[in-house]
């Protein structure tokens, strides 16, 4: 049996509702553990203790009594630091935003703590979430629990780093450009980033805002596949403004064994170069897919340019995140695409093009967006899951030397923009798709690979069932050595 700390949020409700365990001893056994273990790690950032042992002590009251609040009673739960909490400070990692203290818990807050959770933190993140590495002014830097020399990736990165270390019992993050998949992948745990817009994004924005961005959702992370699904299906939904149109009913998986699947393989591409130990991780499940008789193929793919679909997420990408901008940098943005030249496809000149796009260009760019989309529709008609890199190396070492689009990664002996990696964040997220990120092996270094499970729009819980399989069948969460 996997120590308590690192069991899953499922064993533990369990653990609870046998009353094998309490909920405040619940709380006070990962809040030790944060006394021992995070000073090394950072990546829980601030605390409510009194308010989560109040919450606990009613959760054990309420058992007593035979009411079980939900399926995650009594869970102890940290979140990402962009959400709403209602007395917590929600900054993004913006200096400027110290003294923002939320005022009402988000959407999803009060969906997971109907379902059960005691949510006693937050987690670390870059500045405006906009990393992958967790670090920024207000809070500092955190470790990667496998490797403390490393990044455990972003923006959801103070999320991974706490469930892989043993630091809390489930979590959620959000995900524009990987920030979910990114650090799952990272520290070796699960992830799952939900098709748009199923997941109301209510509470999680920068103070005034109430619109949700293109491409970003908000998502689950987790020790085990069965603990996203939960968790998942406690976030998804409408708002009320929204509920009062329409519900959400997702299509139930197809299969139930992992042998029916039909599943494409995709260990690269020309606009990402990837390391070959995650090659090797990759490859290797396909051919313990390939023992189960699954049905496998490496060459599958839609019927589209992969070069386009990567420069259409960026136009979108940067389009969707020109909003921070204040009116000097989009200035300057501006005085910067009038001396770049016409044939510059560098990642800083889409970058910049995007931050100033004109709503003409911006509607071309969509139209082509939702085309690409109906590809997509077909190949789903064929495959059930395309499986594919997260990230194009295992977790890097810290580097917050000058810009993000400046920085690069080692891949295969060779320093590449960090920035090429967005293509694997992009590949399912600018057409709306679902993907999931579960571990499956170690590179020869000891750091966590991760796959990701892409599915059709609303296939969600196809992704989870399959990354279910896996964990049963191939691979599960193993703790980082050192956090007993």
């Amino acid at each position: 049996m996997t120590a308590l700390p690192f069991r899953t949020a499922q064993q533990l409700a369990a653990a609870v509702r046998s009353k094998k365990i309490g909920c405040l001893e619940l709380l006070d056994l990962y809040l030790k553990r944060i006394e021992r273990h995070n000073p090394r790690l950072n990546a829980v950032i601030a605390l409510d203790v009194a308010g989560a042992r109040q919450r606990a002590k009613a959760a054990d009251k309420a058992l007593a009594k035979g009411d079980v609040w939900g399926p995650l009673h009594g869970v102890p739960m940290t979140i990402k630091e962009s959400y709403d909490v209602a007395g917590m400070p929600t900054t993004w990692g913006d200096p400027a935003l110290r003294a923002n203290i939320a005022a009402r818990d988000a959407l999803s807050v009060t969906r997971l703590k109907a379902a059960g959770v005691t949510l006693f933190g937050k987690t670390n993140v870059p500045l405006m979430l906009a990393d992958w590495q967790s670090y920024n002014a207000v809070y500092g830097t955190t470790n990667n629990p496998w490797d403390i020399t490393r990044s455990p990736g972003g923006s959801s990165g103070g999320s991974a780093a706490a469930l892989a270390a043993g630091l809390t019992g489930i979590e959620a993050g959000s995900d524009i450009g990987a920030s979910i998949r990114n650090p799952a992948h990272y520290c070796g745990v699960y992830g799952h980033k939900p098709t748009w817009g199923i997941v109301s994004p209510r509470g999680h924005a920068l103070p005034g805002r109430v619109a949700q961005g293109d491409i970003s959702v908000i998502g689950p992370m987790a020790r085990s596949a069965d603990d996203l699904k939960i968790a998942f299906e406690a976030m998804a939904g409408p708002d009320d403004i929204d509920g009062a149109g329409w519900h959400l009913k997702l299509p139930k998986p197809a299969h139930k064994k992992l042998r029916d699947f039909r599943v494409a393989v995709m260990l690269e591409d020309a606009n990402s170069a990837v390391d070959d130990e995650v090659k090797t991780q990759l490859q290797d499940l396909a051919n313990v897919l390939g023992r189960h008789k699954v049905k496998v193929s490496d060459t599958a793919r839609p019927d589209l340019d992969t070069g386009e679909l990567h420069r259409i997420y960026i136009q979108l990408l940067r389009s969707a995140t020109s909003g921070r901008q204040t009116d000097a940098m989009f200035a300057h943005n501006q005085a910067e695409v009038s001396r770049l030249s016409a044939d510059d496809q560098s990642y800083y000149a889409q970058m910049t093009r995007a931050n100033t796009l004109s709503h003409r260009h911006w509607l071309a760019a969509n139209e082509r967006r939702h085309q690409l989309r109906l590809r997509w529709a077909e190949f789903f008609r064929e495959y059930d899951v395309l499986l594919c890199p997260a990230a194009a190396s295992a977790a890097f070492p810290h580097d917050h030397e000058g810009e993000r689009h400046e920085r690069t990664i080692e891949v295969n002996g060779k320093r590449v923009p960090t920035t090429d990696q967005l293509f694997w964040a992009g590949l399912n997220g600018v057409c709306y798709l679902p993907g999931t990120v579960a571990p499956i092996g170690l590179t020869k270094r000891g750091l966590p690979v991760g796959v990701q499970i892409i599915g059709p729009q609303y296939g969600d819980r196809t992704c989870l069932r399959f990354a279910r399989l896996l964990e049963r069948e191939h691979y599960a969460f193993v703790p980082p050595p050192g956090y007993d």
